[in-house]
Order: C-alpha cells, then sequence, then structure tokens
C-alpha cells in the first residue's frame, strides 16, 4: 500500500470534465438524474437531465442518445445542486455481479495467495454510499474496488468498447468465508460468494462515471479507503494484474464453472455467453484489508485440535475455528461504531457507518 495518501477532505471530489467523462448522480428517490459539473462542501452541481431530457437513469439515457449529445446538455441553464445527503444510487444496478479476487499482487500476497488472481459470483443487491453495513456476527472487512458496469448486454467472447465505472466496498465476512472456501484450492472460487453476498455487501458510489476512452480512465483513478479517518487502502487501478479485457476474457473462460450458495448452485451472470446490461464487474481490492491469512499459532493449535481427537473434523476445519476465535478475541476486525469512508477524485464517495 502506497503511505503517500493523506487524510482526506472528505465531501469534496474532482469531477471530469465532459471532454474525457460523463458523470451521473441521483437523488435517493432515483427521480432526478443529474450531470455533474461540481461535487464541492458535500454539494453536487451540474444540470438536471430529467428536467431537460426526461430521464432517470444514465444508461437508458447513454444507449438512447449517445456520448456526445448528452455532453453538449452541459451548457444547459437547468442547473441544480443537490447536497450530497440527498444523493442515493447514481444508476440502476444487477443484483448478480462479477468479481475478482487477489487482483492486485500485494493483497494477494498479505492474503497468501499464490494462485490468484480469480473470479467468483457476487449475489447482492447494491445499496447506497451511505447505508449502514451490519455487522451481525461477521468478521467484517473493508475492500475498496472500482466496478465495470455493462452499458448494453454483451457478448463474453469479446470485451464491450465502452463501459460505465462505481465505486463499490466488497463487503466481506471473513468468518464465513474461511468456513467455506476450499483451503487446498482458494482460487477455485469456492465459498467467495457465501461469504461476500450477505445484505448490505455492497455498497456503491453516489456517481456513475462513462469515460469516453474507459480503459485509460480506468487506470489512472487512484482507489482510497480510510478506516475511523485513518488510511487503510490505497492504490492506481494500473496496478491490478487483470485489466477491464482480461477481466472479461477469464469471465469467458469460468462462464460455466458453478459455486454453492445459500443451497443452490450460481455462476458468473452470463448466461449463453451474454453478459446482462448492468451487471457490475468488480475489479479487485488492494492491500490493506483487514485480513493478512491465517497465522501459524492458528495452524499449530489447530493441528493439536486434530491430534487430540478431533477427527470428525478435517485439520483445516480446526485451524479456520482457531483463526476465527482469536480474531474474535482481538477485535481487528470492524465493530459497530466504527466509519469506513472511501472518496476518489473523478468516482465519488461512500461514507458508512458500521452497525449491529
Amino acid at each position: 500500500m502506497s503511505h503517500a495518501a493523506q487524510a482526506g477532505t472528505f465531501g469534496t471530489v474532482e469531477i471530469a470534465p465532459v471532454e474525457e467523462a460523463l458523470t451521473f448522480a441521483r437523488d435517493k428517490e432515483g427521480t432526478r438524474l443529474i450531470l455533474v459539473s461540481s461535487y464541492e462542501g458535500k454539494q453536487v452541481t451540474g444540470v438536471d437531465l430529467t428536467v431537460v431530457t426526461g430521464a432517470v437513469d444514465p444508461v437508458a439515457l447513454y444507449t438512447a442518445q449517445g456520448y456526445d449529445a448528452i455532453a453538449a446538455l452541459a451548457a444547459s441553464s437547468k442547473q441544480v445542486t443537490l447536497s450530497r445527503a440527498e444523493l442515493g444510487i447514481p444508476v440502476d444496478l444487477t443484483a448478480s455481479h462479477i468479481a475478482a479476487g487477489t487482483n492486485f499482487p500485494e493483497h494477494a500476497e498479505e492474503a497468501t495467495v499464490e494462485d490468484g488472481p480469480f473470479l467468483f459470483a457476487k449475489e447482492v443487491e447494491p445499496t447506497a454510499f451511505d447505508a449502514p453495513i451490519p455487522a451481525g456476527d461477521a468478521l467484517l472487512d473493508y475492500e475498496v474496488e472500482l466496478c465495470f458496469v455493462a452499458l448494453d448486454a454483451f457478448d463474453i467472447s469479446q470485451a464491450p468498447a465502452q463501459a460505465g465505472l462505481i465505486l463499490c466496498n466488497d463487503v466481506t465476512d471473513r468468518a464465513k468465508l474461511m468456513r467455506n472456501i476450499d483451503a487446498s484450492d482458494v482460487t477455485s472460487g469456492k465459498g467467495f460468494t457465501t461469504g461476500k453476498s450477505a445484505p448490505g455487501f455492497l455498497p456503491v458510489g453516489n456517481l456513475f462515471v462513462i469515460p469516453r476512452d474507459v480503459r485509460a480512465f480506468a487506470a489512472a483513478v487512484e482507489l482510497r479507503l480510510w478506516r475511523n479517518g485513518g488510511v487503510a487502502q490505497s492504490a492506481r487501478q494500473s496496478e491490478a494484474i487483470w485489466d477491464f479485457d482480461e477481466l472479461i476474457r477469464q469471465s469467458a473462460a469460468r462462464q460455466d464453472i458453478r459455486w454453492d450458495f445459500e443451497g443452490r448452485e450460481v455462476g458468473l451472470p452470463i448466461d449463453d455467453g451474454i453478459v446482462p446490461s448492468r451487471t457490475a464487474i468488480l475489479a479487485g481490492t488492494p492491500d490493506g484489508t483487514v485480513f493478512r491469512g491465517v497465522d501459524k499459532s492458528a495452524m499449530a493449535l489447530g493441528a493439536w485440535d486434530w491430534l487430540a481427537g478431533g477427527w470428525d473434523r478435517t485439520i483445516a476445519s480446526h485451524v479456520v475455528e482457531r483463526q476465527i476465535a482469536k480474531e474474535r478475541d482481538a477485535l481487528r476486525y470492524l465493530q459497530p461504531g466504527e466509519h469506513v469512508v472511501i472518496s476518489v477524485n473523478l468516482m465519488g464517495e461512500l461514507d458508512n457507518l458500521i452497525v449491529e
């Protein structure tokens, strides 16, 4: 993780000029669509596209009118200002997503995963940028990620020329994940859907961005996540191992894989080779997560538990339970009352409180 990142000035985000990217926001009711020109002092200002065009969804508007027609609307006098607190989910998304694991080298190292990256399905409805994240009895972890969003349904055999972008927090219950993975083959993706798909585990950013050149734009994005005011994660998207095109190629290669999730089989959201419009592709997280692999003491104690008569379960299962117990005692994972903020220039913000 880069340690150059300083404490953020939350509530102010640089917005790309319309020549480079179209930036959209919506109110919480989803009834007002804004072409954003300014995001300062916890206020978003821009053209009220709903007044000008009648549109309330950026993907539908982009599909109907195209980039240049929307960019031309930036000069409209129909300006509006909304407070950050009035903003909601800026685009309608599906509830089935393609997600990448250990796609940043230093995160793979801290998670002690040697054979990645890999893919898995995330099955959860997105929530708003300021939605609370429920902790329950989870070992709750954060993951700042950039998501590519399909603007049209496309054939998985070839990456589309264009895509939208949105931030997300790929929230994870590390206890549930560790209990369900295949410890001998982590990159199979087994158990990741289970550990990452509880309600509230996908807050998304308050801006939706459609760049003119999505590949160049995405590569320059600087991801940042703060935990209780301190920088926890920081990296450029260009540091990822798989870029957008490679994520699509790898998805094509895995489109027939199925995993168990809550008693049913799930796969990547690809139907007869087609990725549905509005599917989010989570492009992986940098290092700095709470999870840092399983420590040697848990391995030793787990092996002892098995040798001492715990033969009804595997050694790996005993090791996992020892690790979980240690982490619960240490309180290293997110606890109710903690605060996680993602603030990324050109991309927007998330501001989430951890609750019971």
